[in-house]
């Protein structure tokens, strides 16, 4: 197979199916369709809550997937002393971030579902840097520990509203907010101080520890990870940001996310979402992520701003077969040729050959 022919998501793909069956994750394959009761049942765990629905040919109520995850746990049952580790690449159909209307999304990633321990936690981790590794560029994968961002703020206070707004304020790095926010509450300087702290909280693997060692209510799990991940070859490529914050329906303990550089947004977002599980009547542990791959579009642009090398104009009065021997010539010494009556609208050509005006023999 010629690469220079696959775009990047393509080659992406392949790559992360390699990847992932090298860590003994199997392959897992869906439906594009799912009960439309799944996703009414279950909104606080979508990405947004709109989906694309329409009746069977039975009268039940059909739906095109808008979530992959769901579909996996709602599919596995939970056997104690194993794991379900899988992978997938599927497109899911929701509500676009950046055009906000509906969008065929291809997403890859992977789940271990079961007894999660801290390795699966690492492992999952490792998997995304290498993932974002395979894309190629500048990146950068963001760890946190929401259990230490929600300790620190029931420590101060647990008034649910003052949970929701302190933490919106915290992942937005909004100190300003975060002050008025805790005046409102009655919370007093020393406590909004440690919790400003939070906003400037990002370190390098090595130097986690130091900060745990002043925050009252971090855990001994953060401590081994940080120490597994600076210890691993991408520990340059992972900062811990306890600013990170994700959905508490969802999520619960560690969360990361990817960024590449030339997207805007995270391209890759994963934890732990135990939480989600056990309202989903699952008494099993969960850890994943999600690759955004229809965000490498940006990424897939070619260098040169054309979409054609050579754009060959014939006639009616031209013999096919030498039109096509042209093209055959012009493929071997100019790269890639394209016959045409006219000149499409719109095509980047880098060079035009007119037969009609060269007076080739037709």
């Amino acid at each position: 197979m010629n690469d220079a022919i696959l775009t990047r998501e393509e080659r992406v793909v392949f790559a992360l199916r390699e990847l992932y069956r090298g860590y003994g994750y199997q392959p897992y394959r869906m439906s594009k369709f799912e009960e439309y009761e799944l996703y009414v049942r279950n909104k606080e765990f979508m990405v947004g809550d709109r989906v694309i629905a329409f009746n069977d040919t039975n009268g039940k109520m059909l739906a095109l997937k808008p979530d992959v995850t769901l579909s996996i746990i709602k599919g596995g049952e939970d056997k104690p002393g194993e794991k379900q580790k899988v992978y997938y690449d599927e497109n899911v159909y929701r509500v676009s971030r950046s055009t906000h209307r509906f969008k065929e999304i291809r997403q890859a990633g992977l789940e271990c579902i079961g007894e999660v321990d801290l390795y699966d936690v690492y492992e999952a981790i490792t998997l995304a840097a290498k993932s974002l590794c395979a894309i190629g560029g500048e990146y950068q994968l963001t760890v946190s520990h929401l259990g230490l961002l929600f300790g620190e703020l029931s420590r101060v206070s647990d008034d649910p509203a003052f949970l929701s707004e302190a933490s919106a304020c915290i992942s937005e790095k909004n100190a300003h907010d975060l002050k008025l926010v805790c005046d409102r509450f009655g919370v007093k300087n020393g406590d909004y101080d440690s919790l400003v702290r939070l906003l400037s909280a990002n370190f390098a693997p090595s130097d986690v520890p130091a900060f745990l060692s002043t925050c009252p209510t971090a855990t001994d799990e953060i401590g081994r990870l940080s120490a597994l991940l600076a210890a691993s070859p991408y520990a340059d490529r992972i900062r811990f940001d306890f600013s990170l914050t994700g959905d508490a329906n969802y999520y619960n303990g560690f969360i990361f996310k990817g960024f590449l550089r030339g997207i805007a947004s995270d391209v890759l977002s994963g934890g732990q979402y135990d939480r989600m599980m056990e309202k989903l009547g699952r008494t099993s542990r969960a850890v994943g992520f999600a690759l955004y791959l229809d965000l490498l579009e940006a990424l897939d642009r070619p260098d040169d701003g054309y979409d054609v090398d050579v754009l060959l104009l014939y006639d009616g009065t031209c013999d096919p077969a030498e039109v096509l021997r042209q093209v055959e010539l012009l493929r071997k010494t100019e790269g890639s040729c394209t016959a045409q009556h006219a000149i499409p609208e719109k095509l980047r050509y880098r060079k035009l050959i007119d037969l009609r005006k060269e007076g080739t023999k037709c």
